[in-house]
């Protein structure tokens, strides 16, 4: 691993940490804090050589490397655009000109509210630099939310991608105490208001702030000062404010991406996609500040990449890595599974013969170079144009994280050999604690504390299931104005606790098995995981999209069911028709649906009766009684995001599900 400005030993590193006026050696620094202005002791690691170093630091190191190299690439009026590293660090030196010009306070926040572009990159790292810290917001936030967040992070200046943006802070913008500007980087601007500028107006600002000025708060910012906010989605009580540090960002930057076998642009510039949202840690981590560590091309999708545009970009780009969130992975599945579904008899055998070799060989012990013959003829005769066709022909890499990968998915894609690195972390533990790659791999892990991290399990049951917890220089800092969650979270003795639970096998493999919040306790006091038992149904069942189990203090237990269906692409709202896989499921078991509200509406007998019989052969496979569903309903429509079923990385919002769906609920258990 390349050693960080010449440190070649860990007491060097020290000395010169020690004497940064950080407070390090001083042990009243504490491990946490809840202030913006806080400082925080870090768990450094005798195995990890790496010395503390800001995000200016760790962009200067890249500068000298890679300053020629592309950094960033957009599509303006159907051509792509360029920009160099050397270019990336001018313009960011000039927003950040810009933000001090308009007022920007030492730790206040400048909040981003639109999708991924150079103009998002170059604020983040800007308001860095001026001193401030960056702070996310999702795009589909309500304006209720969006002033939760500027209020809560004390934001002086608020970017917007566009109007549909600007108007949701013009409706609250006069209950935000701390705004002094608004800068919107898409479009023009409809109407003229004082402290209302577009990005080019912006980036003029600052050209009388001296460069001095600028440096000597770039001189005084310290690594274990806080940069970044990363705003948890709020699927419980209100969104909580994560902290991270400048050595967390420059220190994950640098590790985890190693683990996960990213290169430095000297060995081999990557190619990555950005497209997932910013405002979570997954996306900013793996597109933004990793990029800049190690000279990355980062291409940025069309606005629409997650209603259907992903693959035109990919297919342009042409990615060495790519990361994905399960639900992703799994529309990419669904994709192929329609595609293959309405192809010829010979096209479907053909892929079901290639997909079939690939998965048998990948899931056999041998991961050698050597591949049989039939598995090298299926690949480059079949699976090979598939990946093309997807923008995966260069790709080295496919990485899954934010939440668990279905077995289903896992299988489909090794069945394209495509085999997904999952990785595990959390916002708290600024993205990647634990990393899979193609060196280190099991699959149904999520792979290896990265080197320098640790993990361990505490209050292990018989199965030797504990809740997983994470020591290191991801740990965040807190929680901003949060002390009693704070607290909640990192134990006296410095160990965060992910609420997740997870085993390890004797290699140091993690695999998570559930979540501490999401375990169903029936009224009859057992512990019951709701993930395996949905997998299970959602294999048995093709036609089903999203499998809900419930039973918390409930005397049996039951599922919430949706049929997959096809998605609006312009406002990827579920419609009422169903997928082509769905209708061949129906087709099959003798039914003549074609959508889900026929389906529902007359309690269709086929289809009703062919679900049953699948969740009668999971229940067949079931431990113990209590772990059998004994009712379901079929919903009327599938989760969405704009349901509010889903949170903005498609992770599933139970409690929320529990409420909209409670009379379907009640339904279950009325004598």
């Amino acid at each position: 691993m390349t050693e960080t400005n010449g440190i070649r030993n860990l007491s060097e590193a020290q000395n010169n940490w020690k004497n940064s006026g950080t407070g390090q050696e001083d042990s009243s620094v504490p491990l946490w804090t809840t202030s913006a202005d806080g400082l925080v002791k870090l768990r450094m690691d005798p195995t990890c050589l790496q010395a503390p170093i800001t995000v200016h630091q760790m962009f200067q190191e890249s500068l000298e490397k890679y300053g020629s190299l592309n950094a960033m690439v957009s599509k303006k009026d159907g051509e792509w655009e360029k920009i160099t590293f050397a270019e990336y660090y001018n313009y960011s030196r000039k927003a950040a000109k810009s933000f001090l010009k308009l007022g920007l306070e030492r730790f206040h926040s400048v909040a981003i509210l639109g999708f991924n572009s150079t103009e998002w990159f170059i604020s983040a790292v800007g308001a860095v630099f001026a001193g401030g810290i960056v702070t996310g917001i999702y795009t589909t936030s309500s304006p209720e939310v969006c002033h939760y967040i500027a209020q809560d992070c004390r934001a002086n200046i608020i970017v917007v991608e566009n109007q549909k943006q600007l108007d949701k802070i013009t409706q609250i913008q006069n209950c935000l105490p701390h705004l002094k500007a608004i800068v919107m980087y898409r479009g023009p601007l409809a109407e003229k208001h004082p402290n209302l500028y577009t990005m080019d107006e912006f980036m003029e600002l600052g050209n009388e702030v001296q460069d001095g000025e600028l440096d000597a708060l770039i001189e005084s910012q310290k690594p274990n000062q806080c940069c970044v906010l990363i705003y948890t989605s709020g699927t419980t009580g209100k969104p909580k404010g994560v902290m991270l540090n400048h050595d967390n960002i420059t220190w994950t930057s640098a590790h985890a991406s190693r683990a996960g076998d990213m290169q430095p642009a000297e060995i081999q510039q990557e190619t990555i996609v950005s497209y997932l949202p910013l405002s979570h840690i997954a996306a900013q981590i793996y597109d933004l500040w990793t990029g800049i560590k190690w000279g990355e091309q980062v291409y940025f999708a069309e606005p629409d990449a997650l209603k259907g545009g992903l693959v035109g970009t990919l297919k342009e780009a042409l990615p060495t890595a790519h990361m994905g969130v399960p639900r992703v992975w799994e529309k990419i599945m669904e994709k192929i599974k329609d595609a293959s579904s309405q192809s010829g008899f010979v096209k479907k055998k053909i892929l079901s013969w290639a997909m079939s070799v690939s998965l048998e060989q990948n899931l056999s012990a041998s991961y050698s170079d050597l591949k049989p013959f039939r598995m090298r003829l299926a690949d480059s005769l079949v699976l090979a144009r598939i990946r093309q066709d997807l923008g995966f022909s260069r790709c080295e890499k496919h990485f899954c994280g934010a939440a668990p990968l279905s077995t289903e998915a896992l299988h489909f894609f090794l069945g394209l050999n495509i085999p997904l690195y999952e990785a595990y972390g959390m916002s708290e533990t600024t993205g990647p604690h634990c990393m899979s790659s193609p060196y280190v791999y099991r699959r149904y892990s999520c792979g290896k504390a990265v080197p320098g991290c640790k993990v361990k399990l505490m209050n292990k049951d018989d199965d030797g299931n504990g809740e997983i917890c994470f020591w290191g220089r991801t740990v965040f800092m807190g929680y901003l104005n949060m002390e009693d969650k704070t607290r909640e979270a990192i134990d006296e003795d410095g160990w965060l606790h992910s609420g997740d639970l997870g085993k390890m096998d004797s290699d140091g493999f993690l695999y998570v098995t559930g979540r501490i919040k999401e375990i169903l306790i029936t009224a009859g006091g057992e512990n019951i995981p709701p993930v395996p038992l949905e997998d299970a149904v959602k294999r048995e069942l093709p036609l089903v999209s999203n499998a809900m189990l419930i039973g918390d203090q409930k005397k049996f237990l039951s599922m919430l069911l949706t049929l997959k269906c096809a998605v609006d692409p312009e406002t990827s709202e579920p419609t009422d028709s169903l997928t082509q896989e769905a209708r061949e499921f129906c087709q099959k078991v003798g039914s003549k649906a074609t959508q889900v509200s026929e389906v529902v509406r007359t309690r269709d007998p086929a289809v009703y009766r062919a679900i049953q019989d699948g969740i009668d052969r999971v229940n067949g496979r079931a431990a113990a009684n209590v772990q059998r569903i004994q009712k379901w309903a079929v919903l009327q429509k599938d989760f969405s995001i704009s349901g509010g079923e889903f949170g903005p990385t498609m992770k599933l919002k139970r409690q929320t599900v529990v409420e909209k769906y409670k009379d379907e609920i009640d339904s279950f258990y009325k004598k």
